[in-house]
Order: structure tokens, then C-alpha cells, then sequence
């Protein structure tokens, strides 16, 4: 399984927001962080607060933090949420993809059984099973 840059940095940052539950996170300081542009980083950001995982305030001492404690976010369902229209291969598209083997393909259904199974394995870990460790020296 593979997932999209989109997923992989959002997990990065709620990894991080984890590890420090009480401390707000600016966009260009994790920007910064992951090498990534804020204009990215700030979509990310969105969804994940549209769904209710991540809060936001302007200003100072304002930035991302968590919504709600990181033992009651689910991997599995953030993973659904930032991999969302991002079919596993294009015969899982809503439209069906373009597969000229369609009607007699036998690994479509393997696939969604291995798929089904990776994102079972993933509900089973929370968010703060993976959170980063603050440094001790910090």
C-alpha cells in the first residue's frame, strides 16, 4: 500500500501535535519542519479541521493543535479522510476507471480484501500510540 504525500505529511503533523498536546503549531513553523510549502501544508490543515481533529486560532499563541485527545484519534480513519478520491488503482474509481480487463479480472477483489485489511490493522492504533516524544532538553 501507498500512500499519497497528502496523508503522509498530515500524519507527520498530527504525529508532532501529539507529542505536544498543549502547545499550538504555525503553519510556517511546521512548514519549516517537513520542508514543505505553507500554501500545502494550510490544505492540509483544513481538511483535518473540517473533520474535527485539529482546532486553529490566529494570532499569537494561536496555530494547530488538537481537537481532542490524541488516544481517541483512530489511524485508520485519518488515513480514509486524507486519502479520500485517491483510488488504491484506477479501477477503484467512482467512475470505475478504464480497465479493459474489467469483466474478467480477478485481482479487484484481492486488492479491496488487502486494502480493507490494511486499513483494519491502522483502526486498531490511535494516534497516540505513534505521537512524537517532545525532546527531553526542549
Amino acid at each position: 500500500m501507498r500512500l499519497t504525500s497528502f496523508t503522509d505529511y498530515g500524519l507527520r503533523m498530527l504525529m508532532r501535535m501529539a507529542g505536544t498536546p498543549d502547545r499550538g503549531f504555525s503553519t510556517a513553523e511546521m512548514a519549516g519542519e517537513f520542508g514543505l510549502s505553507r500554501h500545502h501544508l494550510s490544505k492540509i490543515i483544513q481538511r483535518l479541521s473540517q473533520a474535527g481533529y485539529v482546532t486553529t486560532r490566529r494570532g499569537g499563541g494561536g496555530g494547530a493543535m488538537l481537537s481532542r485527545p490524541a488516544g481517541e484519534i483512530g489511524l485508520g480513519q485519518v488515513i480514509r479522510l486524507l486519502e479520500q478520491g485517491q483510488p488504491l488503482v484506477d479501477c477503484f474509481a467512482t467512475d470505475g476507471g478504464h480497465c479493459s480487463i474489467d469483466g474478467s479480472c480477478r485481482l479487484k477483489a484481492r486488492l479491496r480484501t488487502a486494502e480493507a485489511a490494511f486499513l483494519a490493522d491502522l483502526d486498531r492504533t490511535t494516534l497516540a500510540d505513534i505521537a512524537l516524544q517532545p525532546d527531553v532538553a526542549a
